[in-house]
């Protein structure tokens, strides 16, 4: 699936229209409180302007539903972006209008405009054909750098590229390297390849368990999907969060996994969800009622850490447990430290696993963190991308 880079097409005194993801975290005093975001864009920004390029960013921020709203400006995400790189950075207050025309065709070589939320527009998330070519004319090349959004169709990451013709169509440093990791490691993965999956909820993962089973030597499941299939194997399961329309499911990846599915032995459980609840370990499937599984137990850490650390390739999707509550953080803990201390090419898809990874201090010993949740779990499951396909072939 290689594709072509910005740092290898000629952009001096050329306009580079981006996509990036700028969808950052903002207080109500419209502060950013984590700019990784835009400090994780900056090397296929710099690579524009310090070759001389025009830049315009392109972005959305929350889900205005297609109507301005002040709280979701891109404007703050622009300020930071000029505090970072020490020079000046323009803002238009809309995206195709008259201030954004204007701003345009005022850019001059090494500058940077930043365009209004594309989320203000309803015809961005509707793949608008005319808002698309819109977009495209502002510029001589467009760049994906917004892996978290590779999944949707909208205008700007579909519409803008298939309207730019034969100009070239490239990925931004960000979205190279996920596909680098999540899309060819996976197609070729070093054996044992394990798969760890976990969260909150079985129906979120059917089609990535499903995909992973195939390919995988062992998906170990993990979180409170695990009590879905505890109780598709009959299992008691206390006051766990459950899934009971997807037991039949469960039932049916069991029998289809065989001993490539592992799934917990015991269950750290509590009486109340609250960090000084009462606690016990018990075996999977016997949690008493009145109980809850908040983590899995210490047998289960221990017999996942051992899968793990014999694996030269692993995919972590999804906490072990409630690992934001310090009792119930010791199994996403266990798998994280197995992961780190092991070998292996190591990929993080994304949301509460790189958070989790983060917060335990993991980041630097693992080999790739997923900017995007949503298109790391799709990716998982095996889907194309036509955001992707649409861009030059490297």
């Amino acid at each position: 699936m290689a594709k072509q880079t910005i740092a290898n097409v000629d952009v001096a005194s050329k306009t580079v229209l981006m996509r990036v993801d700028f969808n950052v975290p903002l207080d109500d005093d419209l502060k950013i409180t984590d700019d990784r975001r835009i400090e994780m864009a900056l090397p296929s920004i710099k690579s524009v302007i310090e070759r001389g390029g025009k830049l315009i960013l392109m972005s959305h921020l929350g889900r205005p539903k297609g109507e301005a709203n002040p709280k979701m400006s891109l404007k703050p995400a622009a300020d930071r972006l000029a505090e970072i790189l020490g020079s000046p950075v323009y803002f238009a207050s809309d995206t195709v209008g008259p201030d954004a025309s204007a701003k345009v065709e005022a850019l001059a070589d090494g500058e940077i405009l930043v365009l209004e939320n594309l989320r203000f527009d309803e015809r961005e998330k509707n793949g608008d054909e005319g808002f698309s070519a819109q977009l495209a004319a502002f510029a001589d090349i467009y760049c994906n750098n917004a892996f978290g959004t590779c999944h949707r169709e909208h205008a700007s990451m579909f519409g803008v590229p298939k309207a730019m013709g034969d100009k070239p169509k490239v990925v931004g440093s960000l979205v190279e390297k996920e596909i680098k990791y999540l899309s060819d490691v996976i197609a070729n993965p070093e054996r044992p390849f394990v798969a760890i999956l976990g969260g909150a909820k079985v129906s979120d993962k059917i089609k990535v368990i499903e995909n992973l089973l195939g390919i995988c030597d062992h998906v170990i499941i993990g979180g409170a999907m695990a009590y879905t299939f505890s109780l598709a194997q009959g299992g008691k399961v206390g006051g766990s969060l459950v899934e009971p329309d997807y037991v039949e499911l469960a039932k049916s990846l069991i029998e289809k996994g065989g001993d490539k599915l592992v799934l917990p032995v015991d269950t750290h459980c509590g009486d109340d969800f609250s960090a000084d609840c009462n606690k016990q370990v018990v075996a999977a499937g016997e949690i008493p009622d009145g109980w809850e599984g908040f983590d899995i137990g210490p047998e289960s850490a221990k017999k996942f850490a051992e899968i793990i650390k014999s694996a030269k390739t692993v995919v972590w999707n999804g906490p072990m447990g409630v690992f934001e509550m310090a009792p119930f953080a010791e199994g996403t803990k266990t798998v994280a430290q197995a992961i780190a201390d092991g070998d292996a090419v190591s990929i993080i898809g994304g949301g509460d696993s790189a958070a989790a990874v983060a917060q335990l201090g993991f980041e630097d010993s693992v080999t790739h963190v997923s900017t995007g949740g949503g298109a790391s779990l799709a990716m998982l499951e095996g889907k194309s991308f036509a955001a992707v396909e649409a861009l030059d072939e490297a």
